[in-house]
């Protein structure tokens, strides 16, 4: 536990003095929100579970939950998904 708090510093700084992005250096979610109605999620790890009204999805940390309604994953890449749908609700999991 000591050693992964001591990799997270070392990451961060190394992200600061190298001027990369933080999302990229610790492997961050990004979640970009246009209005209620689409959504970019980047750096994810795969889809848990999917619905019409919920998405659950992996993140290096946890997991990132989507509530809502005529959910539909519009694009899946590796490293990015988009969602359309009436987003009503993120929710962050550890």
């Amino acid at each position: 536990m000591a050693w992964e708090r001591g990799k997270l510093r070392l990451q961060r700084a190394l992200s600061g003095l190298l001027d990369i992005p933080k999302d990229v250096m610790l492997d961050l979610p990004k979640v970009t929100l246009t209005g209620n109605v689409v959504m970019v999620l980047e750096n994810h790890h795969g889809i848990l579970e999917y619905g019409e009204s919920r998405l659950r999805i992996l993140v290096a940390d946890g997991q990132i939950e989507v509530v809502g309604e005529q959910l539909v994953l519009k694009t899946i890449l590796p490293e990015e998904l988009v969602i359309e749908g009436r987003i009503a609700q993120l929710n962050y999991v550890r």
